[in-house]
């Protein structure tokens, strides 16, 4: 049997682009299209971004510094990829075989990365005197020393066995992955959802987990030398227990809602500031005006078509939280955390009190970081100093909003946005959303 040791490719950007075009050709379903294969094809520097290169093959390639920012890559091979100093910000690579790829220096700041594999990958190497009798084996751990996740989802991920020192994962979405064995030395997890992450015999040594999310969270045998955890949300309680309220919870929302729907003549309003009240998981439809949860923990709860009107909500923890379609109006949010919140058709616009006074909604000093607030009515909201950091506000309705001083770094917005809002002066990276 003949020798068949790997040959690298060197492609410009033309045949590149050429490959690109009848991949997008075979996944329309026109004549002339072929999967595009890249296996071993040297690519460093070049423009791959925007493109839809599911399920495409990347094997060995070598695509240092190439910018692949908002390509979709969904199902496709990078097994032994070389992607340092890569751009793949925006990226979509959902279950991607991304096993002993290098990430050294990458950016996949909001990248789609849930479920895909980023474990040790193993290259086999002909032996040139035996042919394919005797295999050697090469073990490289997935290697992403450096690289940026900031925001990134990698939910169900595999990353057991990787090296990923000195990478930032912060505000990233982890639930569930698996980091087993992981070498995460000086690593931040600043703001990250780790649910569910099984990071067992991981070395978090010196990491930065401040403001992390760490419920149900696997961290048998870690090493947690200098590892800061300062705020981090875990199963321990966050703030006052419901069970040590004077009232049965569930007692005390029935009361309210029956207090909003008689007008003030039967039941009475509730207050849970500072209580912990994720173990509600749902109120979602609920009437709930005027309800008062300062300082409240409500990750993750179900919140959906709420009526929330006039609440105040000033610096509770919504994190993960779904407020789709929920009346807020008028409401009071504050110093609030929303990030990662889905905030689609809600309404935080002016309640008005009688016939021309209005009562704006407040998301002032608000984050809103990587969260969705499509189609959302904004009208009137005062919104200064908040952080709508690579949030959608795609078709939001922000006529006579106050964004002053807000931050839109990567955020999506609608052509008319400045147009519409009556203030966003010392706005940062405004122009560039």
């Amino acid at each position: 049997m003949t020798d068949r040791s790997v040959q690298y490719r060197t492609l410009d950007q033309g045949q590149v682009d050429e490959i690109c075009r009848r991949h997008e050709l075979l996944w329309s379903g026109r004549p002339g299209g072929a999967r595009a294969a890249f296996t071993y094809c040297i690519m460093d520097g070049l423009n791959l971004s925007g493109r839809d290169l599911s399920d495409a093959d990347f094997t060995g390639a070598s695509l240092v510094g190439a910018d692949l920012s908002g390509t979709v890559l969904n199902s496709a091979s990078l097994y032994g990829a070389d992607l340092r100093r890569a751009c793949l910000a925006g990226a979509s690579m959902r279950r991607a075989d991304m096993r002993g790829a290098a990430l050294r220096g990458a950016n996949l700041q909001g990248a789609d990365l849930s479920e895909t594999d980023l474990r040790e990958g193993t290259i086999a190497q002909v032996d040139k005197e035996r042919g394919l009798t005797v295999v050697k084996h090469r073990s490289r751990p997935g290697e992403m020393t450096m690289a940026n996740f900031q925001g990134a989802n990698l939910s169900r991920s595999k990353m057991s066995g990787s090296t990923a020192q000195k990478a930032d994962f912060t505000d990233a979405v982890l639930l569930g992955a698996r980091m087993v064995r992981a070498n995460l030395r000086a690593t931040i997890f600043a703001g990250a959802n780790l649910e569910g992450a099984d990071m067992s015999g991981a070395d978090l040594t010196d990491a930065d987990m401040t403001d992390s999310v760490l419920i149900d969270t696997n961290l048998t045998m870690a090493r947690l030398d200098n590892c800061d955890r300062t705020g981090a949300l875990t199963d321990d309680p966050a703030g006052l227990e419901m069970r040590k309220l004077d009232r049965p919870v569930e007692e005390m929302i029935e009361d309210h809602i029956r207090w909003c729907a008689t007008g003030g003549r039967e039941g009475q309003p509730s207050s849970f500031d500072e209580t912990d009240l994720r173990p509600l998981k749902s109120l979602a439809g609920k009437t709930l005006t005027a309800f008062h949860a300062r300082g409240a923990t409500l990750y993750g709860l179900d919140l959906e078509g709420a009526q929330l009107q006039g609440a105040k909500l000033e610096r509770a923890d919504l994190r993960m939280t779904c407020l789709r379609g929920a009346d807020l109006r008028g409401a009071d949010l504050t110093g609030a955390r929303l990030n990662n919140a889905d905030l689609r058709d809600c309404k935080l616009g002016p309640l008005l009190l009688d016939k021309d006074r209005l009562l704006p909604a407040s998301l002032a000093a608000a984050k809103v970081r990587y969260s969705d607030l499509t189609g959302a009515d904004l009208r009137h909201v005062k919104a200064t100093g908040a952080d709508f950091s690579y949030s959608s506000l795609y078709a939001a309705d922000v006529r006579h909003a106050l964004f002053s001083g807000s931050c839109f770094t990567g955020s999506r917005l609608s052509n008319n946005f400045l147009g519409d809002v009556d203030d966003a002066e010392g706005a940062v990276d405004l122009s560039a959303a």
